[in-house]
């Protein structure tokens, strides 16, 4: 029996994966992020009726990039600045700079970055970038987050994720729309969740990190349903208190 499409962001698909997450995250020796991907294309396979085919149509094609010199005028030029940049320049400073630096630092105390190096960074890349016809890109202190949550530690981590999108980019780059639905929203929610959390724990003094991450769950529920906040937010106080689940790291 095939599930309804619709499964694919199920609120209770988010809460298995979430569930099945958390558990294994305070298992350093099983890769929780595997796991969850892995759970992810169970279930669109599942939901998704011509997922397979699609899948098993897919033919590999190396398709080199063309890059072009951009011409722009100065009306396009004078659009973007104030309907781009400006409105943008606070985020990017914020989350991709000062938080990121901030987060850098505290994770990696024997190696650190300055608001200067990075800004100069993004800078540089961004210019470079946007004389071959590409877009602006920058980092994000919940990127970041992220990939410390589900166990990256060194930069070995950035180059396969480097590696595997430069082959995804020249050799699948037509049939990428394929392979992102094999990545159900319900799992890409319980990734984001996390890699919020893992921000969220980061401040504070008066409470543990574990603490601050329930307790912005908790609230974050809230929202929604108070009674599932509620109960969610007890369950996880005590499962990390006695040490079932491992939120935190210092």
């Amino acid at each position: 029996m095939r599930a309804p499409a619709s499964w694919r962001d199920a609120p209770i698909l988010a809460a298995i994966g979430l569930a099945i997450t958390l558990l294994l995250l305070a298992e350093p020796r099983i890769p929780a992020m595997v796991v969850l991907l892995v759970y992810g294309v169970g279930i669109s396979l599942w939901s998704d009726a011509g997922l397979w085919q699609d899948l098993v149509a897919v033919r590999p094609a190396l398709r080199l990039p063309t890059p072009t010199w951009p011409t722009v005028s100065t009306p396009e030029v004078v659009r973007a600045v104030f309907l781009l940049v400006l409105p943008q320049a606070a985020l990017t400073v914020g989350n991709a700079v000062l938080a990121t630096a901030e987060e850098h630092n505290r994770l990696f105390p024997e190696r650190e970055v300055t608001v200067r190096e990075l800004a100069f960074d993004h800078a540089a890349l961004n210019a470079f970038a946007a004389t071959i016809g590409g877009v602006p890109m920058c980092r994000g202190a919940g990127g970041m987050a992220g990939d410390i949550r589900f166990g990256a530690r060194t930069g070995g981590s950035l180059v396969i994720l480097g590696v595997t999108l430069l082959i995804l980019a020249l050799v699948l780059s037509e049939s990428v729309a394929v392979l992102f639905r094999l990545f159900p929203p319900a799992v890409l929610g319980v990734i984001l969740l996390l890699g919020g959390l893992e921000l969220a724990g980061a401040k504070g003094s008066h409470f543990e990190g574990w603490e601050r991450m329930v307790m912005v769950l908790t609230a974050g529920l809230s929202m929604v349903n108070v009674g599932v906040g509620y109960a969610v937010g007890i369950i996880l106080y005590y499962a990390c208190a006695r040490g079932w689940v491992r939120l935190w790291e210092k």
